[in-house]
């Protein structure tokens, strides 16, 4: 089973659920392009990172007895959207499992994949299934926006939009969230 990232609720809304997220360690990737296509262009980056692509590994031409095998880290979910500061930007991120620390984890082979730690954060949450599409992600965007500040509660950062199942699992059964972080 796939480790999912860890979140405590704190409050429930009619229209979102208020989370408090740990500090946790991810991999991520700054694409350029449109929202449905950037992350089949960041994922086999990321998951060749996953797979051992990393600067840990002994270089070529050092002597030694036995070169190990790179060590995979396991995949989580899920895979998290957010548009970058610049213009037309997508940041493609996967949280590492949570057993991964600072002193664990391993520098990217691929210059684009870079990895940095996550502050602690609150946040409020909507889940919905079905395809995670623009259109959809961008209206219950929308929808989460207003129902935080009715509640209110003020937006600090940028949406992170959630994805939890692969492409091949049938739409009906896909879970996706879009996530907005809220000022405490």
């Amino acid at each position: 089973m796939t480790e999912e990232q860890p979140y405590r609720v704190v409050a429930r809304h009619s229209a979102f659920e208020l989370r408090r997220y740990p500090a946790h360690l991810a991999a991520e990737m700054l694409v350029e392009g449109e929202f449905d296509g950037v992350a089949r262009e960041a994922l086999p980056p990321l998951a060749a990172y996953l797979s051992g692509a990393d600067r840990s590994r002994p270089r070529p031409g050092i002597a030694r007895v036995r070169e190990a095998a790179p060590k995979a880290i396991p995949r989580t979910a899920p895979v998290v959207q957010e548009e970058s500061d610049r213009p037309g930007c997508w940041l493609v991120r996967l949280v590492m499992p949570a057993d991964v620390t600072p002193a664990t984890l391993p520098e990217p082979a691929d210059p684009r994949v870079r990895t940095r730690e996550i502050p602690e954060q609150l946040a409020a949450a909507v889940r919905f299934s079905g395809r995670g599409t623009a259109t959809e992600f961008d209206r219950r965007a929308t929808a989460l926006g207003r129902a935080v500040t009715a509640a209110g509660l003020q937006p600090a950062g940028a949406i992170r939009y959630a994805r939890y199942d692969p492409p091949w699992r049938p739409w009906f059964l896909r879970r996706n969230e879009v996530v907005l972080p809220v000022a405490e």
